[in-house]
């Protein structure tokens, strides 16, 4: 798999403490992207399956972790790896939640088998393409108006609290270097170009 970024644990990329991946390569370069630097295929580093699948495992013993969340770039674009890495988590106990700039209904209606896999394997997907003319503060998780949380498991339930708390960002200064992740919108609201 194309790998652009790991954090072991984070609470800012879906309920819970997290693994998170953040894949390298996206197809459909959205105006606005709050990752473009993800969006080329070049870049990141190839990382093996067992590799990750280590990572995980040994980020589940240290931090009690929820699950996995894949992000980037675009998940679907890597299906087959990415929807075997899901699947070690869900063998590990975990969650996953995938964030896509595809829609649910592109995903359902793709004809490739590995895409409808990951789907398959995602307790939780936010879908839809990212707009940054319609940033959406207020709904955990969604960077714009348009995008949707689906539910796709009973391992979770549309009533969790978690689900309507307000949207976090965290930063972490790692090798000399800042890191933010969580909401897009955050670094424009704090510099006071989005109402």
């Amino acid at each position: 798999m194309r790998v652009a970024q790991l954090v072991p644990c984070t609470e800012a990329e879906g309920p819970g403490r997290r693994f998170a991946v953040w894949v390298q390569g996206c197809p459909l370069g959205c105006p606005g992207c709050c990752n473009p630097e993800l969006q080329p295929r070049e870049g990141g580093e190839e990382r093996a399956l067992d590799e990750l699948a280590a990572a995980l495992r040994e980020a589940q013993d240290r931090h009690g972790l929820e699950g996995l969340t894949l992000t980037g770039g675009e998940p679907f674009a890597q299906a087959a790896e990415a929807a075997a890495l899901a699947a070690r988590a869900r063998d590990a106990g975990l969650t996953v939640m995938v964030f896509s700039g595809y829609t649910r209904a592109e995903l359902e209606a793709s004809a490739e088998p590995a895409a409808r896999e990951l789907l398959g394997a995602s307790d939780l997907l936010v879908d839809g393409r990212f707009l940054r003319e319609r940033p959406e503060p207020r709904r955990r998780w969604i960077g714009s108006a348009n995008q949707r949380l689906h539910i796709l498991s009973a391992r979770y339930d549309e009533a969790d609290p978690r689900f309507t708390a307000a949207n976090q960002v965290e930063i972490r200064l790692r090798g000399g270097a800042l890191e933010v992740n969580g909401w897009p919108g955050a670094l424009e609201l704090a510099r006071g170009r989005r109402a």
